[in-house]
């Protein structure tokens, strides 16, 4: 049995043993009815922040005895310099310069009246021959109300609107020399003016020269040595006048042009800029001068007919003959105040750019001497508030205004009596227009401004 049992072992396959499976009972866990499982929690790692550091600032040294001392005296002298800068500001104001001023527009308005009732009667659609003058007066009127206002005003808070007046002026004058711009004013191929119909307009231009003043002054006055250099005293004012004045010869208005270039310089001269530069300037602006006159074909004929009015005396040179023609009747006493006769329409711009040529004929050479003697005595009086000014700031202010006078004047009579090539320039205070006579009179009101805080004189 043992052997049967043996090969009948060996006979069969090998089989592994199956495991041993537990009953269902053992294999299941026992579920526990109080013990649950807890929920799984989000853990939340925190990342490392790392701790800031206290800055460490350096620790000033204690001041010591003798200049907190010092600092005091400063801080004491700056709280003075403001309290008499204050007490000054409520001074007097200038009066001989004042007189002038108000004495010069006061023979203005007669002279427009007398020079502008036919071209009124006869140009105005109501035929008002007071037209121009009242017009002009009731600017006067304001313009007097704001030299008195500006005179009062301490000068310094116009620091605070060079950049301001300058940016505005800059833009307005791009803003007049768009194609197409419908609030520009084209007067004679010109387009010079801002304005809504016959209502109102002004000239940017005249905005623009004060707006260059106020800025040079400003920025001038804050760099004194600095201006010796071609970094800090060259570059920066001449970009800016080029660029000015660029915008104005563009409308076309060469006379104004020339009006910003020459206050620019003149205060960048006193200023304190190398007198190299001055002599290169020169120079510059005579080429400059060269080719505006005698090469852009605009200004081209007005060269020619300046040089010879009679030779062409009915067209080109009409203008020029007839303002000889009118300053030679004057004679020396005149025919009368007005007891004018080319201005019946013979003498173009009679009450504009060439008033001057009626003074001469109704006042003779003698009234437009006292007339010349008047504005001389206005422009000296300006340059010695000038050179009275309490700092250089109002100093400036009053070299930059009173250039502008002088230049302008200068011009339109060289202009008048055939001196200069004929250019669209006004008369100071005489000739007609209502902004420029208001914006005149504000300027002047900057000059007695600076006149109330001048250094006290022994006579003067």
């Amino acid at each position: 049995m043992a052997a049967r049992g043996s090969s009948a072992a060996r006979r069969e396959p090998h089989r592994r043993p199956e495991p041993q499976r537990r009953p269902a009972q053992q294999r299941r866990k026992p579920v526990q009815s109080q013990q649950r499982r807890p929920a799984r929690q989000s853990v939340v790692i925190p990342f490392p922040v790392p701790e800031r550091q206290p800055v460490k600032r350096p620790r000033r040294r204690p001041l010591s005895r003798e200049e907190a001392q010092r600092r005091q005296q400063a801080r004491l002298r700056q709280q003075a310099l403001e309290e008499e800068g204050r007490e000054l500001a409520r001074g007097p104001i200038d009066l001989p310069f004042c007189l002038l001023v108000l004495l010069l527009m006061a023979i203005g308005l007669v002279m427009l009246l007398s020079a502008s009732f036919p071209s009124a009667y006869y140009n105005t659609k109501n035929n008002d021959p007071t037209y121009w003058f009242v017009r002009q007066a009731v600017f006067a009127v304001m313009g007097v109300a704001g030299m008195l206002f500006i005179g009062k005003i301490n000068y310094r808070r116009l620091r605070g609107l060079a950049k301001t007046l300058l940016y505005v002026s800059i833009f307005l004058l791009i803003f007049v020399a768009i194609p197409g711009n419908p609030f520009a004013v084209t007067v004679k191929g010109a387009t010079r003016w801002i304005g809504v119909g016959e209502l109102f307009s002004f000239q940017p231009s005249e905005i623009a020269k004060m707006a260059i003043v106020i800025y040079f002054s400003d920025s001038i006055s804050k760099k004194k040595d600095l201006m010796r250099s071609f970094r800090y005293g060259i570059l920066p004012y001449a970009s800016l006048l080029l660029v000015t004045a660029g915008l104005v010869a563009i409308e076309p208005h060469l006379s104004g042009a020339i009006l910003i270039l020459g206050v620019g310089a003149a205060l960048m001269l006193v200023g304190g800029i190398n007198w190299a530069w001055v002599f290169g300037a020169m120079g510059a602006a005579a080429g400059m001068l060269y080719f505006a006159l005698f090469v852009v074909g605009y200004n081209t004929s007005r060269i020619q007919y300046w040089l010879n009015p009679w030779a062409d005396m009915r067209d080109k040179g009409y203008q020029l003959s007839q303002s000889l023609i009118t300053i030679g009747s004057g004679g020396l006493l005149g025919v009368g105040l007005g007891k004018s006769r080319q201005k019946f329409l013979f003498l173009p711009e009679e009450h504009n750019d060439f008033i001057f040529a009626i003074i001469c004929e109704e006042l003779g050479l003698i009234g437009a001497s006292v007339i010349m003697l008047l504005f001389a005595a206005l422009i000296l009086r300006g340059y010695w508030i000038a050179l009275h000014a309490r700092d250089r700031f109002g100093s400036l202010l009053v070299i930059g205004v009173t250039t502008l006078i002088a230049m302008q004047t200068f011009l339109n009579i060289g202009v008048v009596t055939g001196l200069l090539p004929t250019t669209g320039i006004s008369l100071p205070f005489f000739s007609y227009g209502g902004t420029a006579l208001s914006i005149q009179l504000a300027e002047m009101g900057v000059v007695l401004s600076v006149s109330r805080q001048m250094k006290p004189t022994r006579a003067g």
